[in-house]
């Protein structure tokens, strides 16, 4: 009887979880313009999307700011959270809850308050200011992530690995990197979901040369979403899911 309750509880969870993505999916091969009803089985819609060049100019520029500030927070989160677990310095603690601070931040205080200091700074809104502000909103996931891995294995291994004589880039590329990759891997895949479906920050910070997919799909809701969006966002999940599997199988070969 436990049994079926747990199997029962966990497909209900599924099926809240991924039961909207799989209408989604569904009707994006629907023959029909509206998702009232089902007329068969069609890629029209992908077709109407190669020649959409608005939509996927969006979906180009949402792909290209996710990936660069992915990589920069990601860069930088990992060496943040070298700093706070290794070193000593002035304020340690009270830079490690501002990191929290910025985490808990709803996205309209920050995506005010950017807009205000690129105005102060006088940067004209475009793909510079957005790329900026993605990367400051995703650097404290991954700082938090990688620093929670650092945290968790022992360091007399590094120390053993000095007393036999490795240098420093050796102890960091054969010992320490290989170690922390799961958390670099999982904090760049959170930093690139994060910035791809960025709405509210992302409104703020960018101009009307730079548009980017999420903000294109939000403009096009009051006139109503057309079939080439359903199509869009399931090319968008299989992307991710793909990008999810191979993190997996990275980190798979790497415990081997």
């Amino acid at each position: 009887m436990k049994r079926w309750i747990g199997i029962s509880w966990v497909s209900t969870v599924f099926a809240f979880l991924y039961g909207p993505l799989l209408v989604l999916m569904v009707f994006s091969f629907n023959q029909a313009r509206y998702t009232s009803e089902w007329q068969g089985f069609s890629l029209t819609w992908y077709a109407s999307l190669l020649e959409n060049q608005y939509l996927l100019d969006a979906f180009v520029n949402s792909l290209t700011v996710a990936f660069v500030s992915s990589l920069a927070a990601t860069a930088m989160g990992t060496l943040g959270a070298f700093a706070i677990a290794w070193y000593r310095f002035a304020g340690k603690k009270l830079f490690f809850g501002l990191v929290y601070s910025v985490m808990m931040s709803p996205d309209i205080v920050m995506g005010i308050s950017l807009l205000m200091l690129f105005v102060t700074a006088g940067i004209h809104p475009g793909f510079f200011t957005l790329l900026v502000a993605h990367i400051t909103f995703c650097l404290p996931f991954v700082i938090v992530l990688v620093h929670a891995r650092i945290a968790g294995f022992d360091p007399a291994v590094v120390d053993a690995a000095r007393d036999l004589g490795a240098r420093e880039h050796e102890v960091f590329l054969k010992i320490v990197f290989p170690m922390i990759l799961p958390a670099v891997l999982a904090g760049w895949l959170l930093s690139f979901t994060l910035s791809l479906d960025d709405v509210i920050i992302s409104f703020f910070v960018t101009g009307p040369g730079f548009e980017i997919l999420p903000l294109k799909i939000y403009s096009m809701v009051k006139l109503g979403v057309t079939p080439e969006v359903n199509a869009l966002c399931t090319i968008l999940f299989v992307l991710t899911l793909a990008a999810v599997l191979v993190a997996h199988f990275l980190i798979k070969e790497k415990k081997k």
